[in-house]
């Protein structure tokens, strides 16, 4: 029986990669490996341009339907200025909320060849192999209330809601553990629970769900802490689990560690096992339409796909060694370039990763 795929293209680069992942796709399928069924929809700025809100039901109907959905990128100056409501990114939110995918998965793995790309020295990023689990359906992205109003002194001023539930933090808290078990058993949660106690509560549900785990080694650390470690020492770290905020911004500081942003995958998944695939970086508005926007953290997440969704480890672990094979023979989009090097643009790095695999 064939799997339902989704492919949410969006807006800026997200077209061009996108495209690249949807080859892989129809070459895993047109092999026998994987019978898929490849659907599109409009999503984002595109979408808005389209049919005037940035998740349109259709497309929201496909999601439902399919058995994972493949996003591109959202946003761009040209739709900064409509109602926040309507902006890309709301559509985002809205999709990641409707289909339930609390659990975000942004691994960060530095792959050889690409020590010099790093803004960190070889020697500290070598080897470098980290899963965060960043919890993506609460926290202060969706508190209420919110919003900008007048104060009694005539002021503006701006408010957002940090809340959390013991049910929502034990949850993703699980799904670290049980990540952990399958690397190397470290697991850290990252807060701020000296000044915050939406995440004091967060460190005293993350020991209790710690105790369920008893061949895992749980420790805690302030995310000021957390952000330092990983530009001073970031091999001590395993599996990082923390927050909707912190997440965001700690999978992004990794990033810069793994060489370029265009290298990072992510998962985003529910209870069952669904899951919206992403790379972390955005829409790139500044490149869009060149060529040159690195496809591998898309075509990365197509092999998390696999693995989490299609029940396809093996083809996960085929498409993860094609990109390192590819790499390995000296092909380098522009922002993972460097000295001896060949320089490719988007497709022809498309390309020859299906070629590897």
């Amino acid at each position: 029986m064939s799997k339902k795929i989704l492919v949410l293209a969006g807006d800026g680069v997200g077209p061009e990669i996108t495209r690249e992942a949807h080859k892989l796709l129809k070459a895993l399928s047109d092999a026998g490996d994987l019978p898929l069924e490849i659907e599109v929809g409009a999503f984002g700025g595109a979408a808005i341009d389209q049919d005037g809100v940035p998740l349109p039901a259709a497309s929201l109907a496909l999601a439902r339907e399919a058995d994972a959905v493949l996003l591109g990128a959202v946003g761009g100056p040209k739709w900064e200025a409509i109602e926040r409501a309507r902006r890309p990114e709301r559509g985002l939110l809205a999709l990641r909320a409707e289909l339930g995918v609390f659990a975000n998965l942004r691994p960060a793995v530095l792959y050889p060849g690409l020590e010099a790309a790093s803004t960190l020295r070889p020697e500290v990023v070598r080897g470098l192999d980290i899963m965060i689990v960043r919890e993506l359906t609460g926290g202060i992205y969706f508190g209420e209330p919110r919003g900008i109003a007048e104060n009694a002194e005539g002021e503006r001023e701006g408010h957002n809601t940090l809340v959390y539930s013991e049910r929502e933090i034990e949850r993703i808290c699980r799904v670290a553990f049980e990540i952990a078990a399958k690397r190397h058993g470290r697991v850290c949660s990252v807060d701020k629970a000296n000044v915050l106690e939406a995440t004091e509560l967060w460190r005293t549900v993350a020991t209790e769900v710690g105790a369920d785990y008893p061949e895992s080694r749980l420790s805690h650390m302030y995310v000021d802490n957390a952000a330092m470690q990983l530009a001073r020492a970031p091999g001590q770290f395993d599996v990082m689990v923390t927050s909707n905020l912190f997440g965001d911004i700690l999978s992004d500081l990794a990033a810069m560690l793994t060489g370029s942003i265009g290298m990072l995958p992510s998962a985003s998944l529910d209870a069952d096992g669904k899951g919206v695939y992403e790379a972390v970086h955005g829409s790139a508005p500044d490149i869009a339409g060149k060529g040159i926007a690195n496809p591998l953290a898309t075509l990365l997440s197509v092999a998390m796909m696999l693995r989490y969704s299609l029940n396809a480890s093996g083809l996960a672990e085929q498409v993860e060694a094609a990109v390192s094979t590819v790499l390995k023979q000296g092909l380098r989009t522009a922002d993972i370039m460097s000295s001896g090097c060949r320089e490719v643009g988007t497709a022809e790095m498309g390309d020859a990763v299906i070629a590897a695999l």
